[in-house]
């Protein structure tokens, strides 16, 4: 019987896990849900913030005082610009930060959309890196090696787009 297909999440998560990662802070929402999920299967724990922003400096604080990447999420539009201000502290902090939002869907994205917004050119500022993953067959370049690409190069951030996050991904092992 074969194995059922693994979505972006479930890779995202076990990449995490691989880094040690025992946190992730942020506020659940319908367009990050299945990352959510995918967490509340793993050995990490998803602590809940009542604002994005509070999030990031939870995030920001855990990477400064323990020396690994702190990673916080949120879902599009407003909730993840409300994750800019603790990535930017985290920056001048020179601390270890992931930062993981949703985004529209490509299908949505020329479109007007008040939640469409460019998280990549609006971070990039503020991170060492900042990348779009526009479709799941470009998750397993960034992801599967490991997010020792993201740890090296922290604080980063990443936004993942909906569509993304959901449709399931081929990983060669």
């Amino acid at each position: 019987m074969a194995e059922p297909a693994r979505s972006v999440a479930d890779l995202i998560v076990e990449c995490l896990e691989n880094e040690g990662v025992t946190h992730v802070f942020g506020i659940p929402g319908e367009e990050n849900i299945r990352l959510v999920d995918a967490i509340s299967r793993s050995s990490i724990r998803y602590v809940l913030a009542r604002h994005e922003q509070g999030a990031s400096f939870m995030a920001e604080v855990y990477g400064r005082l323990t020396g690994r990447a702190g990673v916080c999420s949120a879902t599009l539009g407003p909730g993840a610009i409300n994750l800019l201000l603790g990535t930017a502290d985290a920056t001048t902090n020179s601390t270890p930060l992931i930062a993981l939002s949703a985004q529209v869907g490509m299908n949505r994205s020329f479109k007007e959309s008040h939640q469409g917004v460019d998280l990549v050119s609006m971070f990039a500022p503020v991170t060492k890196w900042s990348a779009l993953v526009a479709t799941p067959g470009k998750m397993p370049t960034l992801v599967a090696p490991g997010a020792a690409l993201l740890l090296v190069l922290a604080p980063a951030t990443v936004t993942v787009p909906v569509t993304a996050v959901v449709e399931p991904v081929s990983v060669m092992t």
